[in-house]
C-alpha cells in the first residue's frame, strides 16, 4: 500500500480542541500526514490508542483525528504521522522523501504575521509558531517535489499562505462563520476535485471561522460556497497531484462516497509513485 504522511497537531494535556469533526468529537487538528511505501513498506508508524481526550496520555500530545486516519486506511493507504520539527534544524525534504503522499490536516489558526498582517484579530486561536513553520515548509517542499498532496481546512490555508496568499482573520462571528455546519458547495468542472468527488455540487462539513482573502501565486479556485467563500483550491501547474478543500471530508467520508473519493484519489496518486 501507499504510505501517506500526516503532520501532527500539538495539544495540551487534557486539552480538547473545538471539534472540527461531526464523526468523532475527539477529532481535532493534526500534524502533517504521509503515505509510506505500502502498509508493509519502509518507514515507521507510531502505534496509537483510541482516547476521547489527550489526558489519558498524561503529557502534552501530538495528535491526528481518528476519522482522518480511518479515511486514509479505507482508501488503502498506510497513514503515518510525523513530528513537527523546526525546519531550521532539520531537512524537511529528506524527511518527506520516504513517503509517497502528504496530507495536511485541520488545526488551529496560522499566525497572522505569516501572511503580512500587522494586527491579530481577537478571534484568532491555537496559534503555534513551530507548527506554522513546519507546515509551511512541508507545503512548499511537497509542491516542489511533486509528491501528491491533499490539504484540508487549515491545510488549505497553509498552502495558500505558503504561496503568498492571505487570509481573512475572522468571517464576522456566529452569523457568518462556517462552524458546525454542513452546506452545499459548487465544484468547478474539469478539476481534480470534480474527478475525485464525482460531483459538481457536494455537501461540505465545515468548521472554520477564517477563509482565503487573496489566493496565492498560481492557485485556482475550484469550489465556492453560496456566500462566496473559497472552498477549494488547485494549482494547475503543480508537478504532482494536488487539491485542497476548506471543509472536512473526513467528517462524512464513512458514509459519503464523494468525500471518501478525495482520500481515494490521494492514495491512487501516491501509488503511481511506487
Amino acid at each position: 500500500m501507499a504510505g501517506l504522511a500526516l503532520p501532527l497537531g500539538l495539544g495540551g494535556v487534557g486539552e480538547g480542541a473545538a471539534p472540527c469533526d461531526a464523526y468523532d468529537q475527539a477529532s481535532g487538528g493534526g500534524e502533517p500526514g504521509m503515505l509510506g511505501e505500502g502498509r508493509h513498506g519502509t518507514g515507521t508508524a507510531t502505534g496509537e490508542g483510541f482516547s476521547a481526550t489527550t489526558s489519558a496520555l498524561r503529557y502534552a500530545a501530538e495528535v491526528n483525528a481518528r476519522a482522518l486516519i480511518e479515511a486514509v486506511w479505507r482508501a488503502g493507504g498506510e497513514p503515518v504521522t510525523i513530528h513537527p520539527a523546526d525546519p531550521a534544524d532539520t531537512d524537511v525534504t529528506a524527511r518527506l522523501a520516504r513517503f509517497d503522499g502528504v496530507l495536511l490536516p485541520g488545526g488551529g489558526d496560522i499566525a497572522p504575521h505569516r501572511y503580512g498582517a500587522a494586527d491579530t484579530h481577537d478571534a484568532v486561536y491555537d496559534v503555534d509558531d513551530l507548527q506554522d513553520a513546519f507546515d509551511l515548509e512541508v507545503a512548499r517542499r511537497t509542491l516542489d517535489s511533486g509528491v501528491p498532496l491533499l490539504a484540508i481546512c487549515r491545510g488549505l490555508q497553509v498552502v495558500n499562505v505558503a504561496l503568498g496568499g492571505t487570509l481573512q482573520q475572522d468571517m464576522g462571528g456566529r452569523d457568518h462563520e462556517h462552524r458546525h455546519v454542513v452546506h452545499p458547495v459548487a465544484v468547478r468542472r474539469g478539476t481534480l476535485l470534480e474527478r475525485a468527488t464525482g460531483a459538481q455540487r457536494t455537501e461540505a462539513s465545515c468548521y472554520h471561522h477564517q477563509r482565503v482573502e487573496r489566493t496565492g501565486a498560481g492557485l485556482r479556485v475550484t469550489a465556492r460556497a453560496a456566500d462566496g467563500t473559497v472552498e477549494a483550491l488547485e494549482l494547475p501547474d503543480a508537478r504532482g497531484w494536488f487539491t485542497a478543500v476548506q471543509w472536512h471530508p473526513e467528517d462524512t467520508a464513512h458514509r459519503d462516497p464523494a468525500q471518501q473519493g478525495l482520500f481515494d484519489a490521494l492514495v491512487r496518486a501516491a501509488r503511481t509513485r511506487l
